[in-house]
Protein backbone atom coordinates (compact mmCIF):
# COMPACT_ATOMS: atom_id res chain seq x y z
CA UNK A 1 0.00 0.00 0.00
CA UNK A 2 1.33 3.18 -1.15
CA UNK A 3 1.29 6.00 1.28
CA UNK A 4 -0.08 9.89 0.00
CA UNK A 5 3.35 10.49 -1.24
CA UNK A 6 3.65 8.33 -3.86
CA UNK A 7 0.78 9.04 -6.45
CA UNK A 8 -1.13 6.22 -8.73
CA UNK A 9 0.10 8.39 -11.66
CA UNK A 10 3.73 8.45 -10.91
CA UNK A 11 3.80 4.24 -11.71
CA UNK A 12 0.71 4.09 -14.17
CA UNK A 13 -0.87 5.73 -16.94
CA UNK A 14 -3.99 5.23 -17.75
CA UNK A 15 -6.38 4.02 -20.77
CA UNK A 16 -9.93 3.18 -21.57
CA UNK A 17 -13.01 2.53 -18.99
CA UNK A 18 -13.76 -1.57 -18.79
CA UNK A 19 -16.39 -0.93 -16.46
CA UNK A 20 -18.65 1.73 -14.43
CA UNK A 21 -19.71 0.86 -11.07
CA UNK A 22 -21.65 3.43 -8.75
CA UNK A 23 -19.11 3.71 -7.05
CA UNK A 24 -16.03 2.69 -8.53
CA UNK A 25 -14.51 2.81 -11.99
CA UNK A 26 -12.68 0.05 -13.84
CA UNK A 27 -9.89 1.25 -16.60
CA UNK A 28 -6.86 -0.02 -18.19
CA UNK A 29 -3.64 1.22 -17.95
CA UNK A 30 0.31 0.51 -18.35
CA UNK A 31 2.91 0.24 -15.66
CA UNK A 32 5.51 2.83 -16.82
CA UNK A 33 8.53 1.00 -16.18
CA UNK A 34 7.81 -2.20 -17.11
CA UNK A 35 5.05 -1.62 -20.01
CA UNK A 36 2.83 -4.25 -18.89
CA UNK A 37 -0.49 -3.83 -18.77
CA UNK A 38 -3.38 -3.92 -15.92
CA UNK A 39 -6.54 -3.38 -14.83
CA UNK A 40 -7.08 -0.43 -11.82
CA UNK A 41 -10.67 -0.48 -10.19
CA UNK A 42 -10.49 3.43 -8.69
CA UNK A 43 -12.96 3.90 -5.82
CA UNK A 44 -13.86 7.52 -6.48
CA UNK A 45 -15.03 8.79 -2.65
CA UNK A 46 -13.66 6.63 -0.01
CA UNK A 47 -15.82 8.08 2.61
CA UNK A 48 -19.28 7.09 0.45
CA UNK A 49 -17.57 3.42 0.16
CA UNK A 50 -14.57 1.84 2.19
CA UNK A 51 -12.66 -0.41 0.48
CA UNK A 52 -10.85 -1.73 3.24
CA UNK A 53 -12.30 -5.10 3.59
CA UNK A 54 -12.53 -5.58 -0.06
CA UNK A 55 -8.27 -4.96 0.01
CA UNK A 56 -7.23 -7.02 2.71
CA UNK A 57 -9.86 -9.94 1.41
CA UNK A 58 -7.59 -9.72 -2.21
CA UNK A 59 -4.08 -9.45 -0.13
CA UNK A 60 -5.56 -13.11 1.84
CA UNK A 61 -6.97 -14.87 -0.94
CA UNK A 62 -5.96 -13.31 -3.96
CA UNK A 63 -3.13 -16.31 -4.64
CA UNK A 64 -5.48 -18.75 -4.89
CA UNK A 65 -5.17 -19.25 -8.92
CA UNK A 66 -8.99 -18.48 -9.48
CA UNK A 67 -8.90 -15.30 -7.39
CA UNK A 68 -8.20 -11.89 -8.73
CA UNK A 69 -4.73 -10.83 -8.25
CA UNK A 70 -4.06 -7.74 -6.35
CA UNK A 71 -0.90 -6.30 -7.76
CA UNK A 72 -0.87 -2.36 -5.96
CA UNK A 73 -3.07 -0.28 -3.89
CA UNK A 74 -2.79 3.83 -4.02
CA UNK A 75 -4.20 6.05 -1.88
CA UNK A 76 -4.38 9.68 -2.72
CA UNK A 77 -6.83 10.28 0.93
CA UNK A 78 -9.96 10.64 -1.45
CA UNK A 79 -9.82 8.02 -4.20
CA UNK A 80 -8.35 4.51 -3.90
CA UNK A 81 -7.03 2.46 -6.72
CA UNK A 82 -6.68 -0.88 -6.88
CA UNK A 83 -4.31 -2.80 -9.82
CA UNK A 84 -5.23 -6.00 -10.30
CA UNK A 85 -4.29 -8.33 -13.24
CA UNK A 86 -6.09 -7.15 -16.42
CA UNK A 87 -8.37 -9.38 -17.85
CA UNK A 88 -8.20 -10.23 -21.42
CA UNK A 89 -10.64 -12.98 -21.98
CA UNK A 90 -14.04 -11.15 -21.27
CA UNK A 91 -16.99 -12.01 -19.39
CA UNK A 92 -17.85 -16.05 -18.52
CA UNK A 93 -21.18 -14.55 -19.62
CA UNK A 94 -20.31 -13.51 -23.14
CA UNK A 95 -19.21 -16.42 -23.62
CA UNK A 96 -22.08 -18.42 -22.61
CA UNK A 97 -24.40 -16.17 -24.88
CA UNK A 98 -21.80 -16.05 -27.87
CA UNK A 99 -21.86 -19.90 -28.09
CA UNK A 100 -25.41 -20.37 -27.17
CA UNK A 101 -25.00 -23.22 -24.93
CA UNK A 102 -22.28 -25.13 -23.38
CA UNK A 103 -21.60 -28.58 -23.80
CA UNK A 104 -22.14 -30.42 -20.19
CA UNK A 105 -18.69 -31.55 -20.52
CA UNK A 106 -17.26 -27.76 -20.45
CA UNK A 107 -20.15 -26.14 -18.56
CA UNK A 108 -19.16 -28.78 -15.37
CA UNK A 109 -15.02 -28.17 -15.99
CA UNK A 110 -16.45 -24.38 -15.22
CA UNK A 111 -18.79 -25.29 -12.64
CA UNK A 112 -16.10 -27.28 -11.06
CA UNK A 113 -13.44 -24.36 -10.95
CA UNK A 114 -15.77 -21.96 -9.68
CA UNK A 115 -17.69 -23.98 -6.91
CA UNK A 116 -13.80 -25.09 -5.96
CA UNK A 117 -13.09 -21.38 -5.71
CA UNK A 118 -16.33 -20.69 -3.79
CA UNK A 119 -15.51 -23.74 -1.38
CA UNK A 120 -11.89 -22.50 -0.46
CA UNK A 121 -13.71 -18.85 0.45
CA UNK A 122 -16.22 -20.52 2.65
CA UNK A 123 -14.34 -22.59 4.35
CA UNK A 124 -11.97 -19.16 5.18
CA UNK A 125 -14.76 -17.01 6.51
CA UNK A 126 -15.37 -15.09 3.35
CA UNK A 127 -18.91 -14.60 1.13
CA UNK A 128 -18.29 -13.08 -2.49
CA UNK A 129 -22.33 -12.14 -1.85
CA UNK A 130 -22.28 -10.52 -5.83
CA UNK A 131 -21.01 -13.69 -8.01
CA UNK A 132 -23.44 -12.73 -11.00
CA UNK A 133 -21.45 -13.97 -14.24
CA UNK A 134 -20.18 -10.44 -15.24
CA UNK A 135 -17.78 -10.64 -11.84
CA UNK A 136 -16.49 -13.91 -13.25
CA UNK A 137 -14.07 -13.56 -15.87
CA UNK A 138 -11.46 -15.29 -17.98
CA UNK A 139 -8.00 -13.94 -17.91
CA UNK A 140 -6.17 -14.87 -21.19
CA UNK A 141 -8.12 -16.06 -24.55
CA UNK A 142 -7.53 -19.69 -24.06
CA UNK A 143 -11.32 -20.35 -23.05
CA UNK A 144 -9.72 -22.91 -20.87
CA UNK A 145 -11.54 -22.94 -16.87
CA UNK A 146 -8.18 -23.22 -15.21
CA UNK A 147 -8.09 -19.21 -16.90
CA UNK A 148 -11.44 -18.35 -14.95
CA UNK A 149 -10.68 -15.50 -11.99
CA UNK A 150 -14.11 -14.55 -9.71
CA UNK A 151 -13.46 -10.98 -9.51
CA UNK A 152 -14.54 -7.72 -7.87
CA UNK A 153 -15.05 -8.53 -4.19
CA UNK A 154 -16.70 -5.24 -3.40
CA UNK A 155 -19.58 -6.57 -1.36
CA UNK A 156 -17.82 -9.83 -0.28
CA UNK A 157 -17.51 -9.84 3.32
CA UNK A 158 -15.22 -12.08 6.11
CA UNK A 159 -16.12 -13.71 9.22
CA UNK A 160 -15.18 -12.19 12.28
CA UNK A 161 -15.53 -12.71 15.95
CA UNK A 162 -17.28 -9.71 18.20
CA UNK A 163 -13.52 -7.88 18.88
CA UNK A 164 -12.96 -7.93 14.99
CA UNK A 165 -10.77 -10.77 14.77
CA UNK A 166 -11.31 -12.72 11.39
CA UNK A 167 -12.26 -16.09 11.93
CA UNK A 168 -13.00 -19.19 10.01
CA UNK A 169 -15.51 -21.41 10.66
CA UNK A 170 -13.58 -24.24 12.29
CA UNK A 171 -13.22 -21.95 14.94
CA UNK A 172 -16.38 -19.68 15.17
CA UNK A 173 -18.89 -21.96 16.75
CA UNK A 174 -17.73 -21.13 20.43
CA UNK A 175 -16.95 -17.12 19.73
CA UNK A 176 -19.62 -15.96 17.68
CA UNK A 177 -23.31 -14.79 18.03
CA UNK A 178 -25.55 -17.16 16.25
CA UNK A 179 -26.96 -14.20 14.22
CA UNK A 180 -23.77 -13.87 12.47
CA UNK A 181 -23.36 -17.22 12.06
CA UNK A 182 -26.68 -17.09 10.17
CA UNK A 183 -26.21 -14.67 8.24
CA UNK A 184 -23.21 -16.04 7.01
CA UNK A 185 -24.64 -19.31 6.24
CA UNK A 186 -27.35 -16.99 4.05
CA UNK A 187 -24.42 -15.54 2.59
CA UNK A 188 -22.47 -18.82 1.55
CA UNK A 189 -26.31 -20.14 0.59
CA UNK A 190 -26.92 -17.03 -1.97
CA UNK A 191 -23.93 -17.41 -3.48
CA UNK A 192 -24.22 -21.17 -4.35
CA UNK A 193 -27.83 -19.98 -5.92
CA UNK A 194 -25.84 -17.65 -7.95
CA UNK A 195 -23.70 -20.61 -9.39
CA UNK A 196 -26.90 -22.54 -9.39
CA UNK A 197 -28.39 -19.37 -12.00
CA UNK A 198 -24.89 -19.70 -13.76
CA UNK A 199 -24.99 -23.54 -14.56
CA UNK A 200 -29.09 -23.31 -15.68
CA UNK A 201 -27.56 -20.55 -18.05
CA UNK A 202 -24.78 -22.56 -19.37
CA UNK A 203 -27.19 -25.85 -20.31
CA UNK A 204 -29.83 -23.76 -21.55
CA UNK A 205 -28.53 -20.37 -22.97
CA UNK A 206 -30.86 -18.44 -20.93
CA UNK A 207 -31.32 -17.11 -17.42
CA UNK A 208 -33.62 -19.32 -15.19
CA UNK A 209 -35.90 -16.56 -14.11
CA UNK A 210 -36.48 -13.62 -17.57
CA UNK A 211 -37.90 -15.26 -20.46
CA UNK A 212 -38.48 -12.60 -22.78
CA UNK A 213 -37.24 -9.33 -23.01
CA UNK A 214 -40.53 -8.14 -21.81
CA UNK A 215 -40.43 -9.12 -18.66
CA UNK A 216 -40.78 -6.68 -15.85
CA UNK A 217 -38.52 -6.78 -12.84
CA UNK A 218 -41.87 -7.23 -11.14
CA UNK A 219 -42.85 -10.73 -12.91
CA UNK A 220 -39.19 -12.06 -12.54
CA UNK A 221 -38.76 -11.39 -8.77
CA UNK A 222 -42.36 -13.30 -8.62
CA UNK A 223 -40.96 -16.36 -10.33
CA UNK A 224 -37.77 -16.06 -8.60
CA UNK A 225 -39.72 -16.32 -5.54
CA UNK A 226 -41.74 -18.63 -6.16
CA UNK A 227 -38.92 -21.04 -7.21
CA UNK A 228 -40.31 -22.44 -10.42
CA UNK A 229 -37.98 -22.48 -13.13
CA UNK A 230 -38.59 -24.90 -16.53
CA UNK A 231 -35.72 -27.65 -16.98
CA UNK A 232 -37.85 -29.01 -20.28
CA UNK A 233 -38.00 -27.99 -23.81
CA UNK A 234 -35.24 -25.90 -26.26
CA UNK A 235 -31.36 -27.21 -24.69
CA UNK A 236 -33.04 -29.08 -21.96
CA UNK A 237 -34.57 -31.79 -23.91
CA UNK A 238 -30.92 -33.08 -24.90
CA UNK A 239 -29.55 -32.46 -21.14
CA UNK A 240 -28.63 -35.40 -18.67
CA UNK A 241 -30.77 -35.99 -15.42
CA UNK A 242 -27.67 -35.87 -13.43
CA UNK A 243 -27.36 -31.96 -14.78
CA UNK A 244 -31.13 -31.51 -14.26
CA UNK A 245 -30.48 -33.05 -10.52
CA UNK A 246 -27.76 -30.47 -9.67
CA UNK A 247 -29.81 -27.29 -10.94
CA UNK A 248 -32.77 -28.04 -8.94
CA UNK A 249 -30.40 -28.61 -5.52
CA UNK A 250 -28.61 -25.24 -6.54
CA UNK A 251 -31.87 -23.33 -6.94
CA UNK A 252 -33.62 -24.75 -4.01
CA UNK A 253 -35.70 -22.18 -2.73
CA UNK A 254 -34.66 -23.15 0.83
CA UNK A 255 -31.43 -21.78 1.76
CA UNK A 256 -30.71 -24.56 4.34
CA UNK A 257 -32.09 -27.07 2.08
CA UNK A 258 -29.33 -25.69 -1.03
CA UNK A 259 -26.40 -27.79 -1.74
CA UNK A 260 -23.13 -26.27 -0.24
CA UNK A 261 -20.00 -25.54 -2.34
CA UNK A 262 -18.62 -29.39 -0.97
CA UNK A 263 -22.05 -30.89 -1.96
CA UNK A 264 -21.73 -29.20 -5.44
CA UNK A 265 -18.17 -30.68 -5.98
CA UNK A 266 -19.26 -34.27 -4.52
CA UNK A 267 -21.87 -34.75 -6.96
CA UNK A 268 -22.00 -37.15 -9.63
CA UNK A 269 -22.64 -34.79 -12.43
CA UNK A 270 -19.20 -32.67 -11.63
CA UNK A 271 -17.13 -35.41 -9.59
Amino acid sequence: LHGNSVQFSDGYELREDIGVGSYSVCKRCIHKTTNMEYAVKVIIDKSKRDPSEEIEILLRYGQHPNVITLKDVYDDGKSVYLVTELMKGGELLDKILRQKFFSEREASAVLQTIARTVEYLHSQGVVHRDLKPSNILYVDESGNPESLRICDFGFAKQLRAENGLLMTPCYTANFVAPEVLKRQGYDAACDIWSLGVLLYTMLAGHTPFANGPDDTPGVILTRIGSGRFLLSGGNWDTVSEAAKDLVKKMLHVDPHQRFTAAQVLRHPWIA
